[in-house]
């Protein structure tokens, strides 16, 4: 409005130098008008802000803000903004629009967030401006809050009725119970029928039965399975939105629901240049919020791992023969070479799985048409990186070392389905 009115004023101070005074009366009048505009906006009452004290990594959340407003006259909307942790949103800011709410005569708004890591976020401030009914004048207020959102490991997959249904097909059920016909663990003789496994027959006792007996074996239990956790640098790195090492976590957390349901033993490892969780052996479900807990507060680290310093550590603590399923990532020949050799001394008193996500933007860098220099270059790094990696997988596995490389969404399920069948071959023991 003060643009439009320049022209006007230079109209009248060339055509009517008198009346000159109109100019800068106009100019009160407007600022006069917003003040007004400001004062009919109303003011603010009361305020709350409303967040979840607990929420999962990946998980859409939700933060509810409520404000009570007398004397407004506007219908605009009021506006809203939070200072929140760069858990809860990269840019450290959120903002929304309140709706008025006839049944409870207030303003109400809720912020949509998305955590991209685990940790507490804190939600430290939030600011609410209102304009009056002209849109001349507004106010705004800003409070200090103290609101936290404890941000846990995703655990949408073991809620998922497709786990209940592949626990119920793998014959865990609900209720741990023994598992017969597989297995090394001898349970009891039944009388051989067509169809059973001819290895299973028990010739002495078939002889001095005069029938066919097979023997029913009951799968190993008790057996101790540790989830190790590479919580550096190549870890961090996101994946479809997400950072490799919570992929790993969720995964890590479904299998060892299923471990717990087939009476066996779980622990956590975490290491970066040193290792940071170790926990006790786990061995009932009850206690799987334990698991839970220290998966939580895996940290993330912006250096390269110490393989040699924590697999070490990780060996001198256990007793017994163990599954150890290390969850890890690289991309340094150097460091891929030492990983190579601690889990090499890994090898030789326990079971090893490796673990690593498949990388996607790898394989379509290699498989992409390159219509410029540029892209032909990285067609060519791509390539040579998939070849290192390959001759780094095909070294383990030669070393004795089981290998699951898959995509994200994949590893939970190829990670139940191998340890499910090394349980059934009775290696672990």
């Amino acid at each position: 409005m003060t643009a439009l009115a320049a022209p006007v004023a230079i109209v009248i101070a060339t055509t009517a130098p008198d009346a000159w005074l109109i100019v800068p009366a106009a100019a009160v009048a407007l600022l006069l008008l917003v003040l007004l505009d400001g004062a009919v906006a109303g003011r603010l009452v009361d305020w709350r802000v409303h967040a979840p004290a607990d929420s999962e990594v990946g998980e859409p959340l939700s933060i509810i803000v409520d404000a009570d407003m007398a004397g407004r006259a506007s219908r605009s909307k009021p506006e809203v903004s939070l200072q929140v942790d760069p858990r809860l949103d990269d840019e450290g800011r959120v903002e929304t629009l309140l709706e008025f709410d006839a049944e409870t005569d207030s303003w109400q708004g809720a912020a949509k967030l998305i955590p991209s890591r685990r940790g507490t976020a804190p939600i430290s401030q939030i600011w609410l401006r209102w304009a009056g009914p002209l849109g001349l004048g507004a106010r705004q207020v800003t409070h200090e809050i103290e609101e936290e959102v404890r941000i846990w490991p995703d655990l949408s997959p073991i809620r998922s009725p497709e786990l209940q249904n592949y626990l119920r097909d793998a014959q865990f059920g609900l209720i741990a119970r023994r598992i017969r016909g597989e297995g090394t663990q001898f349970e009891a003789l039944s009388e051989y029928e067509p169809g059973m496994d001819r290895r299973r027959i028990d010739w002495k006792a078939s002889a001095r039965h005069t029938k066919l007996y097979a023997r029913e074996n009951e799968s190993e239990r008790n057996n101790q399975i540790i989830f190790a956790f590479d919580c550096g640098q190549a870890m961090c790195e996101p994946v479809e939105g997400l950072p490799r090492i919570d992929r790993a976590v969720t995964a890590a957390l479904t299998a060892s629901y299923v471990a717990l349901k087939g009476g066996d033993r779980v622990s956590l490892f975490g290491f970066a240049q040193r290792p940071e969780v170790m926990t006790p052996f786990v061995g009932d479900t009850r206690a799987f919020y334990q698991l839970q807990s220290a998966a939580a507060g895996l940290d993330y680290h912006a250096e390269e791992p110490n393989f040699t310093l924590a697999l070490a550590s990780l060996t001198a603590r256990l007793q017994r023969r163990s599954l150890i399923v290390l969850f890890t990532d690289f991309t340094d020949p150097t460091g891929a070479e030492m990983m190579i050799e601690s889990v090499g001394r890994l090898v030789e008193k326990h079971l090893v799985l490796f673990v690593t996500i498949e990388d996607a933007e790898l394989q379509e860098l290699t498989q992409a048409d390159p219509n410029t220099l540029d892209d032909l270059a990285a067609a060519v790094t791509a390539d040579t990186l998939s070849r290192q990696r390959a001759v780094v997988l095909q070294r383990l596995r030669q070393m004795g070392v089981d290998i699951i490389e898959a995509p994200w969404d994949q590893i939970g399920y190829r990670l139940i389905d191998s340890y499910l069948d090394i349980k059934r071959s009775g290696a672990i023991g």
